[in-house]
């Protein structure tokens, strides 16, 4: 049987064929690095010299490094480390810049010591942001490596609900999130000397805020009377619009370090694909027949549910055939393992053994799995929408972007030449947006709205890179007035319990809900669940025992819906002596739940510093089922007569209950409140809890509008909402 894939050959001619006859196609994939002003920088290697760019921009080129063993050895072969010294010069006489680096120039490490070693740390750290918290831990380990100092001493990291970092800190890495956050104490970011925004492509709602602040910090710092230093600014990335980046911050010059360590072949898919899961799964076992033990593989999905299906699915297929090769070990990656099983990918591969990690996204920056020498990309990622109408947030499975699908070809060729396999054709590939759709453009903003007030900056004044759309900017002050968080629309300011949302690093729905635990007496529950929901799916089905674990599962359920059974769960887990053992023989998964018991313990120190008293409601579920309205008004839907739901927001919505639901196959409750709405051709509401009509007008009275569920005006159509307004809710 011929191959799936055809061939794409980065140094221009026709590629060796792999395992069977492939068309060759040359170099006609376009999968040139593209800095977003019409300019391309070649992907190949450059001999060692400079060259003026376009626009003024600069140019290093770099000589093709030396591998070495030890890691001084390896630092010196990096490119970046070949024009140290034109870099630092560049880079100490502007006040900000923007750094091009291709994937594995050694920019994200060499960088920030780079800095440290010229002084630059001396009165204030160098902090340097990734869009992921793997990202910075496994970066500021390898740096701390490096620089031969324990990590949490000169080298440090901060991440969600971690700081690993001491007075004696100088290199600080750590999530845009938790640089924000420490923001919201100190606008002008007194502590840093020096700021680098790294893999600013990814142009998350963070970092995008980010932009602005130590925009605004730099300037004020400037212009400051006080002996503050000035800020400088580095803006890195691999891929990203330089021209747009560079005008928002004062047309600052644009660095280029052109040459990477090693080549990447492509293939793509032969023909379109219906199910991009199996065309990774049987592409994983082709190329195992034939790779070499000591090359591992590195496949992108779109998230939990398939990594772990997958990785049983190799489990069951490994132990029940005789597989030519290394014995198959699968890793999974996602953010919401715990940081020891996340840390597991970076172990190098045992003897006749072949490492085979399934990644979301977190994977596509910043990282250096050893051994990586395949990357098998499905094309898809999760991505989240808003509706701004609705008010309801939407996950969907989407095409990636050139951008994103050239930053997961780029972790095939950080240690050697690599090879990409893309589960989708070359047209599909050139019919990519090139690039992702930012995330303030898209994404609920009413977190965004809460920091911004926050800090006393006005939202209509902030300086953003790209403008959020007006509709978003007024749903999300709209949904912070009906949770209680800013006193009106026009001019909103901080409540007192607004202002106590934000010290949560939660979504501002939970963090209120968790709030308004303490009224219905339901704090613990509301801990636990918020923690649970903080993860990602609990539950396990091993391909070849799902009945049992359906019937384990079934022990946990609670009749009144999924947010009460995973509080079942989670009550039960914290009972154990033997988590481990536990979870396997319950089919839950002990990684996310030990992940949820960590959210869990810092959850509650927030709790207790903001004078929350400890409270639980014991068996009085019906407290906690209230208590989950006053965050997630926005999600509740009516059964209708076809046993489908409708949403009973503005603009109302068809739905079904997820299968994964206590609900499903069983009667269905009239009303329901639901944490999430999934798209993937359907659109299933996940995590759903029922209601009692009478609640709404209980909890919610200044948002109901002429009709009550309560007095049973929406029988005037059948018992159902659909005869009442169609604006329930005054949104």
């Amino acid at each position: 049987m011929d191959s799936k894939y055809n061939i794409t050959s980065k140094n221009g001619n026709s590629a060796t064929p792999f395992r069977h006859t492939f068309n060759a196609q040359g170099n006609n994939s376009n999968e040139n690095n593209h800095n977003g002003n019409g300019k391309l920088l070649s992907l190949k290697r450059k001999s060692f010299g400079e060259n003026g760019g376009s626009n003024g921009a600069k140019k290093f080129r770099l000589d093709r490094p030396i591998t070495g063993k030890s890691l001084q050895e390896q630092r010196r072969a990096l490119p970046v480390y070949n024009v140290k010294d034109q870099l630092i010069q560049e880079i100490e006489c502007r006040h900000t810049v923007i750094i091009l680096g291709e994937t594995g120039s050694g920019k994200t490490t060499q960088i920030p010591q780079f800095l440290h070693e010229m002084g630059m740390s001396d009165d204030g750290l160098i902090g340097i942001t990734q869009p992921r918290r793997v990202a910075a831990i496994s970066v500021s380990k390898r740096v701390a490596a490096e620089m031969i100092t324990e990590i949490g001493s000169v080298v440090g990291y901060k991440v969600r609900f971690e700081d690993c970092t001491s007075e004696k800190t100088k290199i600080k890495f750590l999530t845009d999130g938790s640089l924000l956050r420490e923001a919201l104490g100190d606008k002008m970011l007194r502590n840093y000397r020096v700021i680098i925004l790294d893999e600013a492509h990814e142009r998350t709602i963070n970092t995008d805020i980010l932009f602005g602040i130590v925009k605004e910090a730099q300037r004020a710092r400037r212009n400051s009377s006080s002996n503050i230093p000035p800020l400088k600014i580095i803006i890195m990335s691999a891929t990203m619009d330089v021209d747009h980046f560079s005008e928002y911050f004062n047309n600052c010059p644009v660095l280029y370090l052109e040459g990477r360590t090693h080549n990447i072949r492509f293939m793509h898919i032969k023909q379109p694909q219906s199910d991009y899961v199996s065309t990774c799964l049987q592409t994983i076992f082709d190329l195992h027949k034939s790779a070499p033990e000591n090359e591992d593989f590195l496949v992108f999905l779109t998230g939990q549910d398939e990594i772990d299906a997958m990785v049983n699915t190799i489990k069951q297929i490994s132990s029940t055939n005789s597989l030519d090769g290394p014995r198959i070990r699968p890793f999974p990656l996602y953010a919401a393992l715990p940081y020891r099983k996340q840390m597991e990918v970076f172990v190098q591969s045992l003897p006749n053994t072949r490492k085979v990690i399934l990644s979301t996204n977190i994977a596509e920056t910043s990282l250096t799995i050893p051994g990586i020498k395949y990357v098998i990309d499905s094309g898809m990622v999760k991505m989240r929408t808003h509706d701004p109408v609705t008010g309801i947030d939407t996950l969907k499975v989407a095409r990636v972007s050139k951008a994103q699908a050239l930053q997961r070809a780029g972790r095939a060729g950080r240690e050697s030449d690599g090879f990409c396999y893309r589960a989708y054709t070359l047209n599909e590939y050139e019919s990519l947006a090139k690039s992702t759709i930012p995330e303030i453009k898209r994404c609920n903003l009413a977190s965004v709205a809460l920091q911004l007030l926050n800090m006393d900056i006005e939202y209509e004044k902030f300086d953003f890179i790209d403008c959020p759309p007006m509709e978003g900017v007024k749903s999300a002050v709209r949904q912070l007035l009906n949770l209680g968080a800013v006193n009106e629309l026009l001019k909103p300011q901080l409540t007192d319990l607004g202002k106590k949302m934000c010290k949560f690093p939660l979504d501002p729905q939970y963090s209120k809900i968790l709030l308004a635990s303490s009224a219905f007496n339901c704090v613990e529950e509301m801990l636990n669940i918020i923690s649970v929901l903080s993860s990602e799916n609990v539950f396990v089905y091993p391909n070849d025992k799902k009945e049992l674990a359906r019937e384990r599962h079934a022990m946990f359920e609670d009749k009144q819906g999924d947010h009460i059974t995973l509080l079942r769960i989670f009550r039960a887990y914290l009972q154990t002596e033997k988590t481990n053992n536990w979870c396997r023989d319950n089919f839950f998964n002990n990684k996310s739940l030990e992940y949820a018991k960590q959210v869990k313990q810092q959850l509650s120190e927030i709790c207790h510093r903001l004078g929350m008293p400890a409270s639980s409601c014991g068996s009085d579920t019906d407290a906690v089922r209230k208590c989950l309205i006053t965050g997630l008004f926005n999600n509740i839907a009516e059964l209708q007569s076809d046993n489908h739901y409708i949403t009973i927001s503005t603009n109302r919505q068809r739905v079904k209950i997820h299968p994964s639901s206590v609900f499903c196959d069983k009667e269905k409750p009239k009303l329901i409140l639901f944490s999430e709405l999934v798209s993937t051709g359907r659109t299933y509401v996940r995590t759903v809890t029922a209601l009692e009509p009478e609640w709404i007008t209980e909890f919610l009275p200044k948002l109901v509008r002429n009709a009550s569920l309560a007095n049973g005006n929406s029988s005037k159509s059948n018992g159902n909402l659909s005869g009442a307004s169609s604006n329930l809710f005054r949104f």
